[in-house]
Order: C-alpha cells, then structure tokens, then sequence
C-alpha cells in the first residue's frame, strides 16, 4: 500500500560531521530528486560550529555534488530543495541549543501548517546519545501533539552487554520503543532485503531450507581496507564490535529466521528475535572451539605495499585488537540443529566482498561412477556487495563422448537484469524511518539479546593472551581458521 504524503521535519544532529556529509545530505537529495520525498519538509542541521543558513546550504550543495546517487539537474531544482535546509548552531549537551530547536520547528511549522511531524537523528558520537536524548525529553521534544516523533540513533548500540541495556533504559525512558529505530545500514542493501522475498516469494528454495538439505552456512563480509586512519576507534571497537554484533548477526537471522505472518515490522523481527533466542549459547569455557581471532601484518594488496595494524597511526604496538574474527554458531531448531553456521570477517583480506554462500549436502548415491574426480555439492551465493546478484552452482556434463561432469553456475546480476543504479542504503532506510516503518530497524530487545550471545567471547578476549595469530595483509585470513572450519569437514570458501 503506498504511504500517504505527509509534512515533516528532520533534525539532525551531527550536521557538520562526515555521515551527514557523504550519506544523509545525499541520501536526502537523491530521494527529493527521484520525487520520493514527501513534501513540504524541512531538514535542520546542528552542530557546535557557528553557521547561516545560506552558509550550511553551500556545504549541502557540495555533499551532493560530490557523493549523491543522483545529480543537480537545474539551479531552480536545487533552489526548492535548499530553501527547506537550515541550520541552527548550539551545544548538544547543554539545554540552551534546545530551546532553539523547538522555537524553529515550530516557526516553521506554523507558517506550512499541516501534521507536526519531527524525526530526529543522532549523527553523533555514542558518547552524545545520553546528552541529546535527555535534553529532547526535558525541552518538551520527544513527544508532540498533532504528529508523530521519531529518533533514529546510529551503531553502535553500546559496546557490551551492559552498556547495551544502559543505551535502551535511556532511550525508552523518554522515548517509547516504537519511536526509536537503530539503524543498521547493510539492512538497507538492496541484496539484503531481496534474502526475504528470495525466500519466501519463490516456492522452490523453502522446501530445501533446512537441516535435511542444508550443510552449513557461511557468511563472509571481507575488506581489503585497513583502518584508513581510524586506529583509535578501531582499537576500542575491534572487528567484533564493529561487524558481528550487528550487520553479521542480522544477516544471520535472515537466512534462519522462520516465515513472518506478513512482511511487516511487528512479525518480522518478531522471528528474527526467536533466531536469536535459539543460537546455542557460547560456553564461557569453550570459547576458543567457536571463535578464533587475528590481525593482519604488513603485506600487499593491489601489488602495492601496505602497513600491518600495529603499525597503523592511533594503534599501540603490542595491541591485541582484532581486525580478523571468525565464529561458529549453531541454532538448535527444528529447521537447524546440527548445521553450522560460520561467520568471518576480516580487514586487509584478499578481496571486497560480502556474500552468504549455502552448501548443500550431496547427492545420497553418485550414479556417475566413470567420473573419478567426485561431484562438487551444489551451492548457493547471495552477493551483497560489490556485484550484487545471486548465484547457483550445479553440476553439468562436459560435451564430449566421455561421461566428465563439472560445476556450472548460473548467475544473475542485479545490474544487469534491472539496469538502474539501486538507491542507497541510507535512502531506504531514512524514507521508511519518515513513513513509520522499522522494518529494516534493530529493536531494543534484538540489541540485547545480540550483545548477550557474544559477552564471553568479549571476556574471553579482553583477558591476556598469548600471541595472537598475525595475518599476512592481502591473505584470506590467518592459517589458524582452515583447521577451525575443517572440522566439519569443510572448507572456506573463496569468493
């Protein structure tokens, strides 16, 4: 059902900083330019540095050249979609900037007239959401008569467990659940939502999705990337914080979760929270059996030369963050027990990739006993980025007058098959924040329950260790991870 058009206005904290700069202004646009915007709407930019309206819309007019989707046709175009950007300057942790606030949404609302509708998103570092979220409520923000009010706060949602609960008793204490949605933009892929209608709107894979059919799951996001000058933020996140937690274990519950009753918020994360209640618990004991870590040394990537992390800038020289993480998890279900599910994910690996690759179980009985070589078991590869597309590896017969079979895959690319660029991640997700719709949100209750499935293998790692596996920069991982998976009997595959 298409959503009504309603007047609303954005406000944005973080207005200077670089999301807002190379993803949400961009986003923005690109959503008014394809005339999906609902109009009129205003977007209010804060920051502490002191700015004019005109002044903050030439920095919005270079955010779009630079990094939106879709280009400035003509000056009157932008001129309509600049007059509704303003900015208004002021301290996030101090009462006065939102007095501001209010007294601008409600000039502005006044003079349009309709619905006072109010998103709100934190563009900011973790360490403002308690600030911000507590001043909305005491200004009198967080909840409005004649509209709706929406907070969008970014990952991550606290860094453990404890400080995961703490960020949602803050938020739910002046927001209800409902008004909040944590972003997580690899939901907001166009692979990533295409896994549910791959699913469930195709009746031939559902039958096969199982246990009796399925081997084991592998989910790999890999990147050549090293920190990119990032090493202080990096050595309090690590690859685990920074990957698994969220994006991974999303991707996880989508491949696992059980049909919804209909493709709505409520039923959706509804199953995902009942994938996560069913992922084996990790055994304090144990943890070294189901995780393994690594850091990537020197090495080459590109053919050029390039640093190991503890050579990077902000790195200590004996850090023992990981930048390489590989988990095996099982969920003990009716459709799952006794397949394993293997995440892995990795900075200066052997190539951008992300991808969920399915491997089936063979054939019961190989008939084609002339072919000496074995037959390969069929898989099954959604790519999420880069070449987003779906491929299905099956066996053929060579041509020839001897019977030789070997592996064929048949292939379909999103960019082939629909031509037009997808919208970004940041597109889908704001225009369905503004229509009401947490679909592709985190709840409060997932968060948790996320952060309370990895809490040991985060004590485990926080303890001192032993020398930890160092990888050659441009590898596929350290040579620790082929004995971690091969006891299944498999194997990683290469993307």
């Amino acid at each position: 059902m298409p959503y009504a058009d309603e007047p609303f206005a954005l406000v944005i904290f973080g207005a200077s900083g670089d999301l807002t700069h190379r993803k949400l202004i961009p986003a923005l646009w690109s959503l008014y330019a394809a005339r999906t915007l609902p109009e009129p709407f205003a977007i209010i930019g804060t920051a502490r540095s002191e700015m004019s309206d005109a002044e903050y819309r030439g920095r919005a007019r270079e955010s779009v050249t630079r990094f939106a989707r879709l280009k400035i046709p003509s000056e009157h175009v932008w001129d309509r979609f600049a007059g509704s950007v303003y900015y208004v300057a002021g301290d996030p942790t101090g009462p006065e900037l939102y007095g501001r606030l209010k007294q601008r949404l409600e000039q502005i609302e006044s003079a349009r007239g309709g619905p006072r509708n109010r998103l709100f998103y934190c563009a900011t570092p973790p360490s403002l959401y308690h600030d911000i979220v507590a001043n909305l409520g005491a200004a009198g923000l967080a909840r409005v008569e004649g509209g709706w009010t929406r907070i969008i706060v970014e990952k991550p949602f606290g860094r453990d467990l404890e400080s995961a609960r703490a960020l949602n008793r803050q938020l739910t204490s002046v927001f209800a659940e409902e008004q909040v949605y944590r972003i997580d933009h690899y939901l907001g892929k166009e692979t990533v939502q295409n896994i549910l209608v791959f699913r469930f709107a195709n009746g031939i894979f559902e039958p096969v999705w199982n246990r009796n059919h399925v081997a084991e799951v592998q989910i790999t996001v890999a990147e050549t990337i090293g920190v990119e000058g990032r090493g202080s933020y990096y050595e309090e996140a690590g690859a685990l914080r920074d990957m698994v937690q969220n994006h991974m274990l999303q991707l996880l519950c989508l491949i696992a979760m059980e049909p919804p009753v209909t493709f709505d918020a409520g039923p959706v994360r509804d199953e995902k929270n009942k994938v996560m209640h069913a992922i084996r618990p990790i055994d304090p004991a144990k943890v070294d059996e189901v995780a393994l870590r690594a850091q990537y040394g020197p090495g080459y990537v590109d053919g050029k030369p390039v640093p190991g992390y503890r050579q990077e800038k902000g790195v200590k020289p004996d850090s023992t963050t990981e930048t390489y993480v590989a988990l095996r998890l099982e969920i003990d279900s009716w459709r799952w027990a006794g397949v394993p599910f293997y995440l892995r994910t990795g900075k200066r690996l052997g190539k951008r990739v992300s991808e969920i690759a399915i491997r089936f179980r063979r054939t019961p009985h190989m008939i084609f006993r002339r072919d000496p070589a074995g037959v390969e078991p069929n898989l099954l590869a959604i790519r999420i980025q880069p070449d987003e597309g779906i491929s299905l590896q099956i066996v053929a017969k060579e041509p020839g007058p001897d019977l030789k079979l070997a592996p064929v895959t048949l292939d379909f690319k999103y960019g082939e098959v629909f031509g037009a660029e997808p919208p970004e991640a940041y597109e889908r997700l704001l225009l369905d924040a503004i229509h009401g719709d947490a679909t592709l949100y985190a709840r409060g209750d997932w968060v948790e329950q996320a952060w309370a499935l990895l809490q040991p293998v985060l004590d485990a790692w926080s303890r001192p260790t032993a020398a930890l596996p160092i990888h050659e920069a441009g590898s596929w991982g350290p040579p620790e991870a082929d004995p971690f998976i091969a006891r299944d009997g498999g194997a990683w595959r290469r993307p």
